[in-house]
């Protein structure tokens, strides 16, 4: 024994004392349903960092610890909330070329109508539209996760341009019915935008 007194234990470089405290069980998770719901609520420009931290009951260094920069945060956040969107290139490629214009269609207001996934695809398109950065993170990735994908699926001249074509055909469509809620576009029968809207789309995607 030398009587000295002992010291407490050395924590890691990089992570304060408030920060560990906080984290336990789950706290990657609960600030990314925070920033969700941060972002939903108050769109990219009038989110912090601090805030989605305060929501999620963790310091604000963890929020960086874990995700880095508000775009980064902001980056993961719309990943999740695009997650039904993502599986779209499986969804059309899975059956016989005539129906994929329809099967596009069907599938991606699919995803809109579903009053799960719409709030989150809400607030993803009004922040894009109000906010540069928030824009480039929304077009790295549908750019990385969808239109790559589904132009590989494409035997056609200039397959990507092909497939941004169809998406801002649809875009659009969702744009005037969900965002804006133009009539008689908000109110019309959706299988009837359907059956309007899949020969063009399949004009896109396969007409030589």
């Amino acid at each position: 024994m030398t009587g000295e007194p002992s010291r407490p234990a050395a924590r890691r470089r990089g992570r304060p004392a408030r920060a560990e405290a906080a984290e336990g069980p789950g706290a990657r998770e609960r600030i990314l349903a925070a920033a969700r719901a941060e972002f939903a609520e108050r769109g990219y420009d009038k989110t912090s960092v601090r805030g989605i931290a305060k929501a999620a009951g963790v310091d604000a260094a963890l929020v960086h610890h874990y995700f880095g920069t508000k775009e980064q945060v902001f980056a993961a956040a719309i990943e999740l909330s695009f997650a039904p969107a993502l599986t779209m290139p499986d969804a059309i490629a899975g059956g016989a070329e005539a129906g994929v214009g329809e099967r596009m269609a069907r599938f991606v207001f699919g995803v809109w109508e579903n009053p799960v996934s719409r709030p989150p695809l809400l607030a993803i398109m009004r922040s894009a539209l109000t906010n540069d950065t928030a824009a480039t993170v929304l077009r790295g990735l549908v750019e990385r996760r969808l239109l790559q994908r589904v132009a590989g699926e494409l035997h056609v001249p200039d397959p990507e341009f092909r497939a941004q074509l169809a998406a801002s055909h649809l875009i659009g469509i969702a744009m005037l019915r969900y965002v804006v809620k133009m009539e008689p576009m908000a109110s019309a029968d959706l299988e009837e935008i359907i059956a309007m809207v899949a020969p063009t789309l399949q004009r896109y995607l396969t007409q030589p």
